[in-house]
């Protein structure tokens, strides 16, 4: 494996993990959460400048199903990481209250909410559309060419049930409300432990990548049988 994707995975990773630690507020309070914040913002803008080669083949090429989607979900994640970044720093607290920035306080907090929470599920998505890449790479990496077939029907049932779980979890915190301001304000309960909290994170995230993999995988048959029948057509 190359340096540049050891690179890549190393800042893919770190960015998952303080995803969750943002989302947890009120495991982490508030300074903490600054903190991750910043790191994450770091994180996003390394991962850009990493990925450069994505935004100047924007207008190059053919755009099949498959590709408007991921563009559609990755300009997203990059309004929603934009978004949070200009309004985090507006409610600062700690690192960057001392700096003369000024900003709607009002809109910032509206503007914060509802990008922590589009911006958790389309990572989430966007996850799920390079998961196939992942398994993969974790399959070369464990030497398993060949996997048996109750081995990827166990990780199947095993996606099925976190995606269920976390299907679960996503309503039950009735994260759509936050997602379209019905509610602007979030309700936590402090009284739930670290470990329950990042369960809950994690199958919610699960979700995620569930619907992003097979949604990937939908289109990429799609595609393929489209070509199929063209080229039968022609021949």
């Amino acid at each position: 494996m190359k340096a540049k994707m050891k690179i890549k995975m190393g800042i893919d990773f770190l960015m998952t993990v303080l995803l969750f630690l943002l989302m947890s507020y009120q495991i982490t309070g508030q300074e903490l959460h600054e903190w991750f914040g910043t790191g994450m913002l770091v994180l996003f803008l390394l991962h850009n400048i990493l990925n450069i080669r994505w935004y100047g083949s924007l207008f190059k090429g053919k755009y099949t199903l498959l590709r408007t989607m991921q563009t559609i979900i990755n300009i997203s994640v990059l309004i929603s990481m934009l978004c949070l970044g200009f309004s985090g720093i507006v409610l600062s607290r700690h690192i960057f209250a001392g700096l003369p920035i000024q900003g709607p306080m009002a809109i910032a907090r509206t503007m914060h909410l509802a990008a922590s929470y589009w911006g958790f599920v389309l990572m989430s998505i966007h996850l799920g559309f390079h998961w196939s890449m992942i398994l993969g790479m974790l399959h070369r990496l464990w030497g398993r060419k060949n996997i048996p077939h109750p081995s990827i029907w166990l990780e199947r049932f095993m996606a099925i049930f976190i995606a269920g779980y976390g299907a679960s979890r996503f309503y039950k915190q009735n994260i759509i409300s936050y997602m379209f301001l019905k509610q602007e304000f979030v309700f936590f309960d402090f009284e739930k432990s670290a470990v329950f909290v990042f369960t809950e994170y994690i199958a919610m995230m699960g979700l995620g990548v569930f619907i992003g993999f097979y949604a990937a995988k939908g289109l990429r048959k799609l595609i393929s049988r489209n070509g199929r029948v063209k080229y039968t057509v022609k021949s």
